[in-house]
């Protein structure tokens, strides 16, 4: 089982709106969303926590819980090995999972890449299909937010096998929002 639950009408990320859910969240979580200087921070914070909520509460009956996160920064549930969950975010989107297995997930907004973060992240064979690509940004973000899906779904972070990742075994889905401009992607 792998839930998706994706939040993108961003014209709702004001101050008033971060006022209206701040008390619908448990105190760790207003004490992490109040740390943020921008209203989008603290926007996304509270709103992925909820939509989290609302995907546990749906797919496990949980009405409350307990987020840890571990060492390389991936979030979990206290007492709940059974459960996975993650959490991505950009200025398009709001993106979260749960699953009964390991998962992750990563949403990014479409923008320009240079020669060097291309050389970087990418083989060979996905810096050429990039290049050749009618929407090379688009492409680029299809190919990143696969590749930092499969970090985060291993909880290693990113790591130094940006060029191979993909070719692991693990399988990815992808689906892009032209008209909003990113890309979203799960691994499990």
């Amino acid at each position: 089982m792998i839930n998706v639950s994706l939040f993108d009408d961003m014209t709702l990320c004001t101050d008033l709106e971060v006022e209206r859910m701040i008390p619908l969240v448990p105190e760790p979580r207003r004490s992490d969303a109040l740390k943020f200087k921008h209203t989008f921070g603290r926007f996304a914070c509270l709103k992925s926590y909820m939509m989290l909520a609302d995907l546990l509460n749906q797919e496990f009956g949980l009405e409350e819980f307990s987020m840890e996160v571990g060492e390389h920064g991936k979030p979990y549930i206290a007492d709940r090995p059974d459960i996975h969950f993650n959490i991505s975010h950009c200025l398009k989107a709001i993106a979260v999972v749960v699953s009964d297995q390991p998962v992750g997930i990563d949403v990014e907004s479409f923008r320009q890449y240079s020669e060097g973060l291309l050389d970087k992240t990418m083989n060979e064979a996905e810096k050429a299909e990039i290049l050749a690509s009618d929407a090379p940004e688009e492409t680029f973000a299809c190919y990143w937010t696969r590749k930092e899906a499969v970090f985060k779904m291993q909880g290693t972070g990113i790591t130094d096998n940006l060029h191979n990742i993909l070719s692991g075994g693990v399988t990815t889905g992808t689906k892009i929002n032209r008209e909003k401009g990113y890309a979203l992607s799960v691994a499990w």
